[in-house]
């Protein structure tokens, strides 16, 4: 039997990498537990509220955040803060399947699309790797707002 997992990432930031992330894969930041949020509500705001309500200090309110698959098939994405900074490559980054089932000049524009639809919500892009016969289809390397490689594929 298969195990669900998260995947925890460690930021600056974390309210600011679950949106960025969130907007990314077409998540949704979840709401505090038994909280109905109404449409158009900001769940980061509500968690404030809830937590304000908790007694939980204000320079702990924005320690940790996560995002989450609608629909329950992925993976549920986890931030923490920490004190120190990234300094040096990934050991572990995402894929994010940008273009599946399309080939050549289609495939790199779909490509392309998704990168310039990333680098809007604050990604940055790294380099692309031009397809190699046997090898890949090529790929574009990125990075999101706080320096973490991720790769469009």
């Amino acid at each position: 039997m298969s195990r669900q997992f998260q995947v925890t990432f460690d930021a600056h930031d974390p309210a600011a990498q679950s949106r960025f992330w969130a907007a990314a894969l077409s998540y949704v930041i979840p709401g505090p537990p038994g909280v109905e949020l109404p449409d158009g509500a900001d769940p980061l705001e509500a968690w404030d509220s809830f937590l304000a309500d908790l007694g939980v200090p204000e320079s702990e309110r924005t320690s940790r955040s996560a995002a989450e698959d609608p629909d329950g098939l992925g993976p549920r994405l986890f931030f923490q803060r920490v004190p120190e900074g990234k300094v040096a490559k990934n050991r572990l980054h995402l894929d994010l399947r940008a273009a599946p089932g399309l080939e050549g000049e289609e495939r790199l524009a779909a490509l392309e699309a998704e990168c310039e639809r990333l680098v809007a919500l604050g990604a940055t892009r790294v380099e692309r790797h031009e397809p190699e016969p046997y090898v890949g289809a090529g790929h574009i390397v990125m990075a999101d707002p706080e320096g973490n490689e991720f790769c469009l594929d």
